[in-house]
């Protein structure tokens, strides 16, 4: 298995796998859903491949498509006594394709983000899990902060 950046060409795929993943976030919690996301989506992963800031990382499926992938966002805040240089990465969309489960996917995408946090001097990354990837993570050393996540959404 090998881990590779994504390209334009893998956008309707990564568009997919996040179509699989919100289905499974959905069987954890309920969030509210705009019907019409993918579009936007896929455009901003056209924006952002390649952009410094921006990491997606793939593994093809055999024969064709992809069998997961996995996004890294690096953003900046005011620097802070426990982020001196203000850096903090977030990973979004990360998901396997149900029938490529279980085979290290996931865990080598994880490995190749966790190593480009590493080399662009981030040293806070922060990911929501479904129940099924919260083991990984763990195992990864993802922790709970000590602080609670809250989150606002407007209402309109």
């Amino acid at each position: 298995m090998s881990v590779r950046d994504a390209t334009p060409e893998d956008i309707p795929e990564l568009v997919r796998l996040r179509e699989v993943l919100a289905d499974r976030m959905a069987q954890d919690g309920s969030y509210p859903v705009d019907e019409e996301w993918q579009g936007a989506y896929a455009e901003s992963l056209e924006e952002r491949l390649g952009s410094p800031d921006t990491a997606v990382y793939v593994v093809d499926a055999p024969g064709r498509g992809l069998a997961a992938c996995g996004i890294g966002l690096i953003f900046d805040r005011f620097p802070g006594p426990s982020l001196p240089n203000g850096r903090y990465g977030y990973v979004q969309g990360m998901a396997t394709d149900p029938r490529y489960r279980r085979r290290g996917h996931g865990r080598a995408i994880m490995g190749a983000l966790l190593g480009w946090y590493r080399d662009s001097g981030v040293r806070r990354v922060d990911l929501h899990a479904t129940s099924d990837a919260e083991p990984l993570y763990r195992q990864l050393g993802f922790v709970d902060d000590g602080y609670p996540s809250l989150t606002w959404r407007s209402r309109s």
